[in-house]
């Protein structure tokens, strides 16, 4: 049974696909058909419905809900899902004239984000979105919803209903949720004010679900991260430090996959994993070159992008699973006269990482100063500064004084030259670098 007090047990279910006149979207079914894959759903058939203007009472118009019903009775399916955002009013109708669980593409999302959650972080934040979504749904599958307290002995009170009770109940463990997601975001942001004053780059990986971030992430940092052919097979952020570039090494961050039209529940719960996007220098936009509707899911990925505050942090498109599609090697190739790239890859084979990894580090090229340095005896104060940055990456010492190698980003190098005493000027002399351009 689950939290309505339903039995969890129907999986034989039936597809619906809207569809407004004269305007199948296949792609759409596909997706929604994956999505129900992705659930555990045994799928027995599909209804596709003309929706020019969504039936108040019940989404589908009437004489679509009885051939639903006729062939939810000539399949013995007990669940229904609805590819689009059902009112409660609307959900709770069909469940009545259908006698079988239904469930619309935001429950389903969320259903597969609750399967998919490992980590406490995650599971509190599908748990939020759940309960929000729910919550305007707790009039389905109670007995006892209008109950009053009140009238036996012990029992007597304001006569407040076992909804209000209910709802009540959801409010404070969404509130307890808030609290505790906050607490959270506050660690999240104060490990990535470390990692920015190591003055790290960070790469996050971004796309549509099943491009293979998983499987790219894993294949360039030798991280075990979880990955599989199915949708949302990874809801958990995941960091590891990329060595191995020549601009220096970086984070690399794994995220959530995207689809079209993702709950802005799931998406406000998600605030703390997606900005780990927000806050990236640069963004691996990863793309099933095997697809054949990749442009339009590119196109869907900014979409969600944007609605997030992430439009504008500079991307570099990565097309991967080349190994599928005849005729398409590794290369890297300029898109436009911006400087956009994109890179063919297969993560899968490790075909194309070494371009994937120059690209990368041609963005950051010109951001870290790596130089030896010596420094004489009489400059201690100056090496102690120079220890206090943590700027320093190795030191030898001699009769002429201490052998020092900078290896550290010019942001962290460059504050170093306004020392007192002296001292910056003394640092900008043996460093040799110009005051305003890049390395």
């Amino acid at each position: 049974m689950d939290f309505f007090g339903r039995n969890k047990g129907g999986e034989r279910a039936l597809l619906v696909q809207p569809h407004p006149s004269g305007r199948i979207d296949p792609e759409a079914l596909t997706e929604f058909t994956e999505l129900a894959r992705s659930a555990g759903a045994d799928i027995l058939d599909t209804l596709t419905a003309r929706i020019d203007a969504p039936n108040s009472r019940f989404y589908l118009g009437t004489g679509k809900v009885e051939q639903l019903r006729e062939l939810k009775e000539a399949h013995g399916a007990d669940l229904v899902l609805v590819n689009a955002a059902l009112s409660p009013v609307q959900e709770r109708n069909l469940e009545k004239a259908l006698s079988a669980r239904v469930v619309d593409r935001t429950g389903l999302i969320l259903d597969i984000f609750a399967s998919r959650a490992r980590t406490h972080e995650g599971k509190l934040q599908v748990e939020l979105a759940q309960l929000k979504h729910l919550s305007t749904r707790l009039v389905r599958g109670w007995t006892h919803l209008e109950r009053q307290r009140g009238g036996a002995i012990g029992l007597r009170g304001p006569g407040e209903t076992q909804l209000e009770l209910d709802r009540r109940m959801i409010a404070n463990r969404v509130k307890a949720l808030e609290t505790r997601l906050d607490k959270v975001e506050v660690q999240r942001a104060q490990a990535r004010r470390k990692r920015e004053r190591g003055e790290l780059p960070v790469v996050t990986l971004v796309g549509y679900t099943n491009a293979g971030k998983s499987t790219l992430f894993n294949a360039i940092t030798g991280a075990g991260v979880y990955a599989a052919d199915q949708l949302f097979a990874t809801l958990d952020p995941t960091l590891r430090k990329l060595d191995g570039l020549a601009s220096g090494p970086a984070i690399l961050a794994d995220t959530v996959g995207f689809v079209r039209d993702l709950p802005h529940d799931l998406v406000a719960a998600f605030r703390s994993t997606l900005s780990e996007v927000k806050t990236a220098d640069l963004l691996l936009h990863v793309v099933d070159a095997s697809d054949p509707n990749r442009n339009e899911r590119i196109d869907q990925v900014n979409a969600v992008l944007a609605d997030i505050g992430a439009g504008d942090v500079p991307q570099l498109l990565v097309f991967n699973k080349i190994d599928r599609v005849a005729d398409l090697a590794p290369r890297r190739e300029r898109v436009d006269d911006a400087g956009h790239e994109r890179v063919f890859v297969s993560a899968m084979q490790g075909a194309g990482l070494d371009l994937l990894r120059d690209a990368i580090s041609d963005r950051f090229v010109g951001t870290r100063v790596r130089q030896s340095i010596v420094l004489g005896h009489d400059q201690a104060r100056l090496r102690a500064k120079l220890f206090k940055a943590g700027v320093i990456a190795g030191e030898s010492a001699d009769d002429n004084g201490w052998h020092i190698d900078i290896d550290a980003p010019r942001a962290a190098i460059e504050p170093l030259f306004g020392l007192p005493d002296g001292d910056g000027a003394r640092l900008r002399d043996h460093l040799k670098l110009p005051e305003s351009e890049p390395t």
